[in-house]
């Protein structure tokens, strides 16, 4: 694939300087001629916040620029509370369940957006939230992930403005609106999960230094109008270097969803995201949380496999009249081979993603579908498929 100039990465870099060095000489001159002391700290405070945030989000920028990047805006802290009445909790989409950021929905210059701001609260890393900014900026251009149009960064804590498209969120269990709400129909969930794998796909394979989300979930998962999925949330992704396949670093992620190996050696490899990928497959597939708070005895994962070596049959979700027993089944074991408790044993998402493919178009019938209802390698190689699309 040939790779796009960085004039992008360039003109948003120069803006940031610009726009930096127009709010110092703005807040000096506020010092000088403002007569209000409260103002004067308020505006000191506000140019406090931004030229740290500033250049902490250039250091990252710098630290980033070899990789494909869609300009963004820099909006100010009075356009963005303007946009939520001061972020109003009635406006806001999502809590995240961490407490790490709240999503909010509104208009700026009459084009609806959707909201990201962080939490304020200590124990949330500074240089997590610009690299959700980079790495979201990065990767705008692609139908996987929300389109960044700009952040501020005169808060205490980055706030990230995405296109809004109508979006809706998927809860824990796979499904939007309340728990209790009935699944989605299944043609619905399996576009979902192939949606987010062509995503990581896109992550592992279109940079040089590849991107592990770290996080896939399913409440990261969001709806447009159209029913398409989107993968967000890179705030704890990490870019590995270049002509490297693996990171020592903290274990960090969702219970329910995290790589044992990773837990058990400290150590984030693309196939942490696959393993992630696979939980989240099974929750769409069954409508069942991967992670109970307070029942520390549920093991979503344990209880399927064990259904499995047992031969008795998993309870797919969904209507009844909308069971497709062939494609569930298949579904359910490349999910299955997605947690292999080994990463060696686990597939590739380009090949997880062709799979999940070749498993909607009904490529395989049950006929030539192997006992243990995988496609071995070969096959899919072999499968004839122009895009992923």
């Amino acid at each position: 694939m040939k790779k796009k100039k960085n004039t992008a990465r360039v003109r948003s870099t120069v803006c940031i300087c610009r726009v930096c060095n127009l709010r110092h000489n703005h807040s000096t001159m506020g010092f000088w001629w403002s007569k209000k002391e409260n103002r004067k700290v308020e505006t000191s405070n506000v140019s406090n916040c931004f030229l740290k945030n500033g250049s902490m989000f250039l250091q990252q920028l710098i630290a980033d620029c070899n990789g494909i990047s869609n300009p963004i805006r820099m909006f100010s802290s009075d356009q963005i509370s303007k946009v939520n009445d001061h972020f109003d909790p009635n406006s806001s989409i999502v809590e995240d369940t961490d407490t790490y950021f709240t999503w909010y929905k509104g208009e700026i210059e009459g084009r609806p957006c959707a909201i990201k701001r962080y939490t304020e609260r200590l124990y949330v890393e500074e240089e997590m939230a610009y690299n959700d900014i980079v790495l979201s900026a990065r990767v705008s251009n692609h139908s996987g992930f929300l389109k960044l149009i700009g952040c501020c960064l005169q808060f205490p804590r980055p706030v990230l403005v995405f296109e809004n498209l109508g979006y809706t969120v998927l809860n824990e269990r796979g499904t939007v609106g309340y728990e209790s709400e009935p699944l989605l129909p299944w043609n619905l969930r399996l576009k979902i999960a192939k949606e987010i794998a062509i995503a990581i796909t896109y992550l592992h394979t279109a940079f040089s230094r590849i991107i592990i989300h770290r996080d896939i979930k399913a409440t990261n998962v969001f709806l447009d109008k159209n029913g398409t999925a989107k993968l967000t949330d890179f705030f704890l992704a990490v870019s590995l270097t270049e002509g490297k396949s693996s990171l020592e670093d903290t274990v960090m992620g969702t219970a329910g969803y995290l790589d044992p190996n990773y837990c058990t050696t400290n150590v984030v490899t693309e196939y942490s995201d696959v393993f992630s990928f696979g939980v989240l497959m099974l929750v769409l597939l069954t409508g069942k949380q991967p992670y109970k708070p307070g029942y520390h005895d549920w093991k979503f994962l344990e209880y399927v496999k064990d259904l499995q070596e047992r031969g008795e049959p998993v309870e797919f979700g969904g209507d009844s009249n909308d069971m497709k027993p062939v494609q569930m089944k298949m579904f359910l074991e490349l999910a299955l081979r997605c947690c292999e408790k080994n990463k060696e044993n686990r597939p590739k998402m380009l090949l997880v993603a062709k799979e999940i493919k070749l498993i909607e178009t009904g490529s395989f019938y049950c006929s030539e579908m192997p006992e243990n209802g995988s496609m071995s390698h070969q096959q899919l190689i072999a499968a004839d498929i122009s895009t992923l699309s």
